[in-house]
């Protein structure tokens, strides 16, 4: 639909200007006028002035929240979704929140509805976001359904930074040991050299290793940087190359503790997203695919979707999830339950509960343990560097 641009009187006084979409000039006038302006002049873009006016930046996830709460607050107050968006267009903190508060208001106000206006930009708000909005909109529970998708939404927030923080510790002690043993390597075994060298023994094999490898470091230091952005880029492939992503997937479900860890808080989104979209009213089976986006684990995604397929060819939901043998036993049970009760809503979210309960449980383990395994790794390379700097010591008081 094209993009016009509008300059307006207000009351007969005050110049607006602004964007609207419409069919053509004429409804673009009317779109006007129900706004309350005077039209004074009505121009439309060019594809490209369009394409720059409509498009709309990414959102984090934390921005994301913002916005529904706002959103959120100001529907259950009563107020319509275009003066919704009016106030938030002029008083939201974040820029990018005002500008896609504008672009929306635009689109509704030219006859869209708003899921079919966010149904435009999936590569901002994502098919989840979108398949629950369009179901609260459509049963009339569009300010519950927000609701649900702020806590949806502040859950996953809460996840991330739990697994993020329970990494970022073994991750900032192996960035510190690459750093001390650069700087022993570059800086300490060169001043040691001169006085092993001295000694008629040959030198132990560990201490040549680490002086060669000193002066390669110090000869060509850049090749150190260089090393990094080859490490970088290599992680970067590793995750986002297909191939590399899915024997990745397939190695870290083998590893123990690091395997809860992916399980668990795979399972707690997918569940949190199939009980929510089953509140909204949302057919099982659609459900059950806006659920399997929120898998990242190659393995899990191509099991569920298995599932699924099972599911559109009749089969209860516990079935299918129990032939994929991998879902936890306690949570078949809670859902074939709920099958059978007729609460399956009920089970879901009690579903939801013990997956929070159980990940809580995972990362408190895993933390734990990340501590003496972090100490063996540090202790490991103080050893190293002890013993090639005292062996030849050692030898010399021996002789």
């Amino acid at each position: 639909m094209p993009i016009y641009s509008y300059t307006a009187l207000k009351q007969g006084r005050e110049i607006v200007k602004g964007e609207i979409t419409a069919s053509n000039l004429k409804d673009a006038r009317d779109v006007v006028r129900k706004m309350g302006l005077v039209p004074t002049q009505i121009n439309e873009y060019s594809d490209a002035k369009a394409k720059k006016a409509a498009r709309i930046a990414a959102l984090s996830l934390s921005e994301k929240i913002d916005f529904i709460s706002t959103l959120q607050i100001l529907l259950t107050s009563g107020i319509p979704a275009v003066e919704s968006l009016m106030f938030m267009e002029q008083e939201a903190a974040k820029k990018k929140i005002r500008d896609m508060s504008k672009i929306l208001k635009t689109q509704i106000m030219a006859g869209s509805t708003f899921a079919d206006t966010l149904a435009r930009y999936p590569q901002v708000f994502g098919y989840i976001f979108i398949g629950l909005i369009k179901a609260g909109e459509e049963s009339g529970e569009l300010e519950k359904t927000l609701g649900r998708i702020k806590d949806l939404l502040t859950k996953q927030s809460n996840i991330k930074g739990k697994v993020i923080g329970t990494l970022m510790y073994p991750m900032f002690v192996v960035v510190l040991a690459f750093i001390i043993t650069i700087v022993m390597l570059v800086f300490v075994f060169p001043a040691f050299k001169e006085m092993f060298e001295q000694q008629d023994k040959a030198l132990p094999l560990i201490t040549s290793i680490m002086i060669n490898a000193g002066d390669y470091l110090k000869t060509y230091w850049y090749t150190i940087p260089l090393f990094i952005i080859a490490f970088v880029a290599l992680v970067f492939v590793v995750f986002n190359w297909q191939p590399a992503r899915r024997v990745l997937d397939k190695v870290v479900l083998k590893i123990p503790l690091l395997n809860n860890l992916i399980l668990y808080s795979n399972y707690s989104n997918f569940m949190s997203v199939l009980s929510v979209s089953y509140e909204a009213g949302i057919p099982i089976v659609d459900c059950l695919h806006l659920a399997v986006i929120t898998l990242t684990n190659y393995v899990l995604r191509t099991k569920m979707s298995a599932a699924i397929v099972k599911v559109q060819q009749g089969l209860q939901v516990s079935q299918a999830l129990k032939a994929t043998k991998i879902v936890p036993k306690m949570l078949l049970f809670m859902i074939s339950t709920g099958e059978q009760s007729g609460r399956l809503g009920d089970m879901l979210e009690k579903g939801v509960n013990f997956l929070d309960k159980t990940l809580d449980g995972v990362i408190d383990t895993l933390t734990k343990m990340i501590e003496p395994i972090m100490l063996i790794v540090i202790g490991s390379i103080v050893l190293v560097m002890a013993l090639a700097l005292y062996l030849p010591l050692f030898q010399s008081y021996m002789s």
